[in-house]
């Protein structure tokens, strides 16, 4: 009887670690792979209460698509969807490129898809530099690059609304440190807001004579009211390949291969604008080398902040 005790508490412990290193609801999986408990999370790029009701359409596509029960997971800032990420609180999240990049140091991971933009018709959209529209900056070498001027970036994570910007203001004779982020000579001060609607609202305030800002987020914050129509004023821009959405490549490869296709037919044009696409394609992590050399030279490389 011992014995038998003792074998059972053997044959247990081997199975626990196969258990636990299934999808994030202990290891109950559906016959595609995928988690029974899909645990998706999603990068703040607006206020993180309004992130999470603009997705609820699209957690029940998954849903219908997969045959499996969706939670959508919204942190509080980047840093927040990676550490789910890396402790596999979470099996699939929605990264800007620069994330990705930064959150593959941290835990291994899949990229699958990126979506056809709906503005730019590619897999890139658009990082932009906004000034405001009343005042007299028109160039952004000549009017922007000097002492006395201040700029905001969004996230120090984020991919359209620091990692570009910073190309953009690097390329226009800025030399921004690579150890502390907020020293940009020579502007007199950059700061960082946490997100692209409070760029907006920093450029259009005067708190910052200039800020980096995703093209297309701004578009909607003019659409939703937000932002006057024409209150800020682009002044240059940068083209950036799509946010990817990636998997935890522990999930396995008929997983992420269902999770993949869940995305690609994808035909439903109401959720397809809700998610500001036009279709989805594949990506690989080949697709965001620039991202990886970009970041790697101006010192945001590292993990996420």
């Amino acid at each position: 009887m011992r014995i038998s005790r003792i074998l059972l508490a053997f044959v247990l412990a081997l199975a626990a670690p196969l258990t636990a290193c299934g999808g994030s609801d202990g290891g109950a999986v559906a016959a595609n792979g995928v988690p029974k408990t899909l645990r998706v999370g999603l990068i703040p790029n607006v206020a993180p209460e309004r992130q999470k009701a603009q997705y609820g359409p699209f957690g029940d596509h998954l849903e219908h698509a997969l045959g499996v029960k969706v939670e959508l997971f919204v942190a509080a800032d980047y840093a927040g969807v990676v550490t789910a990420l890396a402790s596999g609180r979470i099996d699939l999240a929605y990264l800007g490129g620069l994330t990705y990049v930064q959150a593959e140091r941290q835990v291994e991971l899949t990229p699958l898809v990126t979506e056809i933009d709906r503005e730019t018709g590619s897999p890139r959209y658009l990082s932009a530099i906004v000034v405001r529209a009343a005042s007299p900056y028109r160039n952004l070498r000549s009017d922007i690059v000097g002492p006395g001027r201040t700029f905001a970036f969004g996230d120090v994570s984020s991919t359209s609304g620091s990692l570009y910007p910073r190309i953009m203001l690097d390329a226009a004779g800025v030399r921004c440190s690579t150890r502390r982020m907020d020293e940009c000579p020579p502007l007199k001060r950059v700061t960082f807001t946490g997100g692209h609607d409070a760029t907006a609202a920093a450029v259009l305030g005067g708190r910052a004579d200039a800020g980096g800002i995703e093209l297309r987020i701004l578009h909607r914050l003019e659409r939703e009211g937000k932002v006057p129509a024409g209150a800020l004023r682009v002044i240059e821009t940068r083209p950036v390949m799509g946010y990817p959405w990636v998997a935890r490549t522990a999930l396995g490869d008929r997983a992420v291969q269902a999770l993949a296709r869940a995305f690609t037919t994808m035909r439903d044009p109401r959720t397809l604008e809700l998610m500001r696409a036009r279709r989805y394609t594949r990506v690989t992590a080949r697709d965001y080398d620039e991202v990886r050399r970009q970041a790697g030279r101006l010192g945001l490389g590292g993990a996420v902040r």
